[in-house]
């Protein structure tokens, strides 16, 4: 901004250009200004008549044409916008993926405007169209739960809770399935039994100690029996707690065990120290000392025998729910419980109770029949049947110890165990993978139904509220995507579960009409 007057600046240039001797001098008092500020007005002007007399733009031509480019740069953006091909039917689609990712709408908008920047549907539109969504997956899912319902018979179940209100979930431990989901009231047993009642295939159930949840149960078997001649349900109890339980004790006890070490510490560095100090042996101060000392250690001795102790006993109680025995036999409910009566002793005290009404609950040793049984139909002759189990654990260990310093001893543990069983059976390798199949297919445990629970937290901290509806858009769209990693990848838990759809797709799926869709599907067993 000009401090003088434009007359002024040419005034001085006229004194500095043209002007006699004193003629600046004169001209600057006139002005106010300084001689040197004259100065610099003249060679300023003089720049500025050059400028214009070489026939560069003017400052109205340079503003001209700035004004010009933005127009054409704002143009040329009106026309890049609809290049972009994301037609309503594909933003729906983005939309209700998303839900399905676990976005919220908020999100969901966020990113729409990065695709689309003016021309992104408003947070209500997006909104209804997730609602939308969902609700089409909760009536598809009726029809998919019905044709599930003869090829479910292992079901994991535990309940969440969605800000108090508990989600009771289900799901199959081998496909990953969930197809289970349901908000309810409660979760007392005629609730659970409710949630249970159309699964009708059911052979087992595998779950933590939950009060409402084992009342649920028995009153399942109580309503199959009933409706005529029940199949066996066998209930397992879920040994992911139990471990839970006991590593949160060993917890406490170490860190107990560690603070009266600490103690310990310091009274023998304060014992050193009047050592060092050269203080008698015979002072009372010196005795005074060295008895604190000694006490704390042999307390400290104590306290860590102790943990040591009910950390081994814990460790042997643990190995009772292995599926092969360090002999390399089939573990068996009486050698497991053998195993656990003798650990059991040294699991003493109130805060070992919980884990030891698990290890003491008949129903933890469950999976142990169902082994017996399996592996017995895949292999009817004993000696052939140990053998195999035998090499299973020595090629489960390989698998483990892969790339590891022991993987070439492994390796001819296995080279050795194959020959011996084919010196049992000609036949013998041929059963392995029976006898394969049958171990691997033991449930010991309800972690799978943990892993659920994680993926419902992870969306429940998105949104501020989990409705029915946006659980089974969620259930439908993870029934129906593909893993991407593991022993299950490629496939999704659908097809694990062995149903056949026309398309493992969750949007297509949602395009289809519900009724169609059931007369369309089949599976091996509707079809049998």
């Amino acid at each position: 901004m000009l401090r003088l007057p434009l007359l002024t600046w040419i005034g001085n240039a006229a004194a500095v250009l043209c002007g006699t001797h004193g003629a600046v001098t004169g001209q600057a008092r006139h002005a106010g200004c300084s001689r040197q500020a004259a100065y610099q007005h003249a060679r300023r002007v003089q720049q500025a008549v050059a400028e214009d007399r070489d026939g560069t733009p003017s400052r109205a031509a340079l503003l001209a044409q700035v004004q010009q480019l933005q127009e054409e740069n704002r143009q040329l953006w009106q026309a890049l916008e609809p290049t972009i091909d994301f037609p309503k039917p594909k933003q729906q689609q983005f939309a209700v993926t998303a839900a399905g990712l676990g976005l919220s709408v908020r999100q969901t908008v966020v990113l729409l405007t990065v695709l689309l920047g003016t021309r992104a549907p408003r947070r209500a539109t997006v909104g209804r169209w997730v609602l939308a969504g969902a609700r089409r997956a909760g009536r598809l899912l009726q029809v998919l739960d019905r044709l599930c319902q003869a090829l479910v018979v292992t079901l994991c179940l535990d309940e969440i809770f969605c800000r108090g209100q508990p989600l009771l979930v289900g799901v199959e431990p081998h496909s990953m399935a969930c197809v289970l989901a349901q908000r309810a009231a409660d979760c007392s047993g005629p609730t659970w039994a409710a949630a249970l009642q159309p699964w009708s295939a059911l052979r087992q159930v595998v779950s933590d100690a939950g009060t409402g949840l084992r009342k649920g149960l028995q009153r399942y078997q109580q309503q199959r029996a009933e409706a005529g001649p029940p199949p066996p349900l066998e209930e397992g109890l879920d040994l992911f707690h139990t471990c839970q339980e006991a590593q949160r004790v060993l917890r406490q006890l170490w860190q107990a065990a560690e603070g009266v070490w600490q103690r310990w510490d310091v009274k023998q560095r304060a014992f050193d120290r009047l050592r060092w100090r050269g203080v008698s042996c015979q002072s009372p101060e010196y005795r005074r000392a060295a008895r604190q000392a000694e006490k704390a250690h042999s307390k400290a001795k104590q306290v860590l025998a102790q943990a040591e102790r009910q950390q081994q006993a814990w460790q042997r109680a643990r190995a009772a729910f292995e599926l092969v025995r360090p002999d390399g036999t089939l573990n068996t409910r009486a050698a497991a419980r053998a195993d656990l009566a003798a650990a059991l002793p040294d699991l003493a005290g109130a805060q070992w109770a919980k884990v030891r009404r698990f290890l003491e609950d008949e129903r933890s040793l469950t999976f142990l029949d169902q082994l017996q049984r399996e592996v017995a139909a895949a292999e009817p002759r004993a000696e052939v049947r140990t053998a195999l189990v035998q090499l299973w654990q020595v090629r489960h260990e390989q698998r483990r110890a892969a790339g590891g310093a022991g993987a070439g001893a492994l390796a001819v543990a296995v080279a050795v165990q194959e020959r011996v069983c084919q010196q049992l059976a000609a036949d013998a390798l041929a059963g392995y993978g029976r006898v394969a199949r049958a171990l691997r297919g033991v449930v010991r445990a309800s972690s799978v139904v943990e892993c659920m629970n994680s993926v419902w937290r992870m969306h429940q901290a998105r949104h501020r509220g989990l409705s029915q509806a946006l659980l089974d858009l969620k259930r439908l769209w993870w029934n129906s995507r593909s893993f991407g990693e593991g022993k299950r990848r490629g496939q999704c838990p659908y097809q694990w579960l062995g149903l056949s759809l026309p398309t493992y797709d969750a949007w297509e799926l949602l395009q289809w009409d519900p009724d169609e869709l059931a007369q369309q599907v089949s599976t091996p067993q509707l079809a049998a």
